[in-house]
């Protein structure tokens, strides 16, 4: 399903509009967290793994998702980042090989305990993972019963901490990114941690 719905990822629009602002937010932690060795994961067409290539130029970037029909994108992009096929909850990488794992709007599909203790196992201490995923300015947002898009939870920003400080991260940060208008109550939250 994600080969068939890779190529309305890169529409100008959808990117400027709905993916962008989130990326920004990374961006800026990226940088802010200097980090050197990154793993963009779920990196779906390859847009944001790309543009940190590009605007930070790191010592090793890593494009990691599940679809060959994303990947098959996204390594038209670029052949300076390293594209590999792998689940959020077994990622390809050494214990404490990377110091900085990012993933955004594809949180809510992950096994998210799990994923977070993958992240963890992968950091080296003192890394940094930053997490956007949509959220609702009411308590909870989800998809209804029996949608496609399996498994959905879209936690809330307490369950967010808990769930990040489960995994042995310290929550530094924590905000709403806010959307455009025309896409009513939905905001993306970022978390962002410190491997312990």
């Amino acid at each position: 399903m994600w080969g068939f719905l890779s190529p309305i990822y890169d529409l100008p629009v959808l990117q400027r509009q709905v993916y962008r602002p989130p990326h920004n937010e990374v961006i800026a932690q990226l940088q802010s967290h200097r980090s050197k060795r990154i793993a963009d994961i779920a990196c779906g067409t390859g847009v944001l793994t790309t543009r940190i290539e590009r605007e930070l130029h790191p010592e090793a970037i890593y494009g990691v998702d599940m679809s060959e029909g994303m990947l098959d994108k996204a390594r038209a992009k670029s052949d300076g980042v390293t594209w590999m096929r792998g689940p959020a909850e077994q990622l390809p990488f050494e214990d404490q090989s990377l110091d900085a794992v990012v993933t955004t709007t594809a949180f809510h599909f992950f096994n998210q305990a799990a994923a977070l203790r993958e992240f963890h196992r992968v950091l080296t201490p003192g890394g940094m993972l930053a997490v956007t995923a949509i959220a609702s300015r009411g308590s909870r947002f989800q998809m209804p019963a029996g949608n496609l898009w399996k498994p959905q939870h879209n936690a809330t920003a307490t369950e967010f901490r808990a769930l990040f400080e489960d995994a042995g991260f310290t929550v530094t940060d924590q905000h709403r990114i806010p959307r455009p208008p025309w896409m009513g109550a939905l905001f993306d939250l970022i978390t962002v941690g410190i491997r312990d």
